[in-house]
């Protein structure tokens, strides 16, 4: 069914690397025109480049442009999106992708830190959503796709303020759902396990916990554009793990969660590998 988005014009935020950049590759695969936002508008053009040439190589006839944009000021993502559709015609799909993941103890969090994950994870996609959603209204078609994380299903030590944002957008996302209902256009949140981009460097090896690739969560974002569905969970079988561990009394719950060694995920990440990510993301100099 990946015809359905040939010609379609698609937005990805935070697609100059990892997650946004192989989802912006796999919809110019499947004849999509992609629009790349990115805080770093350099890269943002070098990406769109790059997946233009992957899209000329698979013959699909898609490709991809590539615009700086700061995903939490709403002023500039209207204005962004006014140049997508001015260069590409009407937005069919915004994928909210950008996303910033800093960790330690809560307590010992600088506000910079704080604020960035807020404010990028969370504003962002209610930035995005807001601003596409009354383009798409309008024309009573499109889709939009949150990428989430299985975060926001459980509550993590050394990373209460990402997982507050993830808890934030998959609630967002549920509400929006409701309100869309009837309108023609459609939303979407995906929630990827461990994925191996920069945002998970320095994570500890988890022998029960599979460590994905960005190309498994831009499969599922296609997923959600051809085939449909609200919350897509990747790998798919940890939704039918965790459904039923929550009906357990949360004593025992932890202790499952421990067993798998999901409990240290976050609270012991290497911070030394990490340090220059997050200085780079929490505004560290």
């Amino acid at each position: 069914m990946e015809h359905v988005l040939e010609g379609a014009v698609v937005v990805v935020t935070g697609g100059a690397a990892g997650i946004g950049r192989a989802t912006s590759t796999k919809m110019a695969e499947a004849g999509a025109r992609v629009a790349i936002g990115d805080i770093h508008g350099e890269k943002a053009a070098e990406a769109a480049e790059e997946v233009s040439k992957r899209a000329d190589g698979a013959g699909s006839g898609g490709g991809a442009i590539g615009k700086p944009l700061d995903v939490t000021d709403r002023e500039g993502f209207e204005l962004f999106l006014d140049d997508v559709e001015a260069e590409l015609g009407p937005i069919d799909c915004l994928v909210n992708n950008a996303g910033v993941m800093l960790l330690g103890p809560i307590d010992e969090e600088e506000q910079s830190a704080t604020r960035s994950m807020i404010d990028v994870n969370l504003v962002g996609v209610i930035n995005g959503t807001q601003a596409a959603m009354k383009r798409m209204k309008q024309r009573g078609r499109g889709r939009i796709v949150n990428i989430a994380s299985q975060a926001g299903k459980a509550g993590m030590a050394g990373g209460a303020t990402y997982c507050a944002t993830k808890f934030g957008v998959i609630g967002f996302s549920e509400a929006v759902r409701a309100e869309l209902k009837g309108t023609g256009v459609s939303i979407s949140w995906v929630l990827p396990g461990i994925v191996n981009t920069e945002l998970a460097v320095g994570l500890p090896d988890i022998p029960l916990m599979d460590v994905l690739s960005p190309d498994d969560i831009a499969g599922a974002v296609l997923e959600a554009l051809t085939e449909g569905g609200s919350e897509i969970w990747v790998p798919a079988r940890n939704q039918w793990l965790d459904a039923p561990v929550r009906l357990l009394p949360r004593s025992l719950r932890e202790k499952i969660f421990a067993l798998t060694g999901a409990d240290k995920v976050l609270a012991e990440a290497d911070s030394g590998t990490r340090e220059e990510y997050e200085n780079r993301h929490s505004g560290v100099s």
